[in-house]
């Protein structure tokens, strides 16, 4: 059947950090799917989550691990075979729960697993084989099984040798060494030992570099103890010199004196340069206020020149308007005058004609 996911969920992925064991390290930019998965021919629970082709967690259940919730949303437990700690963020508390209540119920069925495991080797290992030969026998070292029928062939060869002159095992012996629950069951075997390999590998080299660390603050200790001495060996020195050291000790006192004194003054100095620093800020202000108002009369004064020029141009153009109606009223005139001339002249002309006619 292989492995099939029972449960997943969102959540962004975190690991502890190696060398400081405090600080958590993000595993993923952004939150991923943590599913369980159940694998039914080894019958046990993982927990794996992958980043792309990346698996982030690959971590599997056993009945001492512990998932505890640090805060609303976020939780972590010890992968002791992974030499690590993992933390899941998740967005709601509902989410958080549920993925806790999966850990603890798949947590339950592993163990029970393992405790039917144990108790299916205790039953196949409690009734003793003996030989023929009247030698006690182990289930393991007669008949090993070999690599034809590990791969899952039927048929089975003797590789044993001298074979005749051995005695054969017996029916129960084969049975057990060849039972398939036996092969899981020393295959969990080799994990768990292969995951106690892990820890005590890393519980040595924490071991190492506690000791590393603890010969370096030995020797900062001795340090700091040749220093103190030292510095004892100095007071007690200056101690038959008391006489000398009250002399300095009063200069010092005097010094101080002065110096609290001009530190006062400074203060007062600060005191008075703040305040002129906000009359600074207020000029400032009014500064640039003035300034805004500069601009926009000055803004103000560029538009009325502009329109002062248009009717400056009205006005000279109306003056050579009015000009040129002068000229023509002087031609109008002109011609007025000569046309009432030459009216004159008729009249006068008609009137000695009249004159004369009479």
């Amino acid at each position: 059947m292989g492995e099939q996911p029972i449960y997943s969920t969102r959540a962004h992925v975190f690991q502890i950090d190696p060398n400081t064991k405090k600080n958590w390290l993000p595993t993923s930019k952004h939150a991923v799917t943590v599913s369980y998965f159940y694998d039914s021919t080894r019958n046990v629970y993982r927990i794996i989550s992958l980043d792309g082709t990346k698996a982030i967690i690959n971590s599997t259940i056993s009945p001492n691990m512990t998932f505890t919730k640090t805060s609303q949303k976020f939780g972590q437990w010890a992968d002791s075979r992974a030499n690590t700690v993992y933390g899941l963020g998740f967005s709601t508390e509902h989410h958080l729960a549920k993925f806790a209540e999966k850990f603890a119920e798949y947590k339950e069925a592993a163990r029970l697993a393992k405790e039917k495991s144990q108790e299916k080797m205790d039953m196949a290992t409690s009734p003793s084989q003996e030989s023929p030969g009247g030698e006690l026998s182990s289930p393991l070292t007669p008949v090993t099984p070999p690599m034809e029928a590990l791969n899952g062939t039927d048929e089975i060869c003797d590789t044993t040798p001298n074979s005749g002159s051995r005695p054969e095992p017996s029916q129960n012996a084969l049975a057990f060494a060849h039972s398939p629950a036996m092969t899981k069951h020393w295959e969990a075997e080799l994990e768990a030992l292969k995951g106690n390999n892990a820890k005590l590998t890393a519980a040595l080299l924490e071991s190492t570099a506690n000791v590393k660390q603890w010969k370096q603050q030995l020797a900062a200790y001795q340090e700091e103890a040749e220093r103190l001495h030292k510095r004892v060996t100095e007071l007690e020195c200056q101690s038959n010199q008391s006489p000398v050291i009250k002399c300095q000790k009063t200069e010092l006192n005097q010094t101080i004196e002065e110096l609290e004194a001009t530190l006062r003054d400074k203060e007062e100095e600060m005191e008075k340069l703040k305040e002129e620093l906000e009359n600074m800020n207020d000029l400032m202000e009014q500064k640039d206020t003035l300034t805004q108002k500069l601009e926009e009369t000055e803004l103000r004064g560029r538009v009325l020149e502009e329109q002062l020029a248009g009717a400056e141009q009205r006005l000279e153009e109306n003056q050579e308007e009015q000009e040129n109606f002068r000229k023509s009223l002087r031609t109008l005139l002109e011609l007025l005058d000569g046309k009432i001339f030459e009216l004159t002249e008729l009249r006068d002309t008609l009137a000695r004609l009249i004159e004369e006619a009479s």
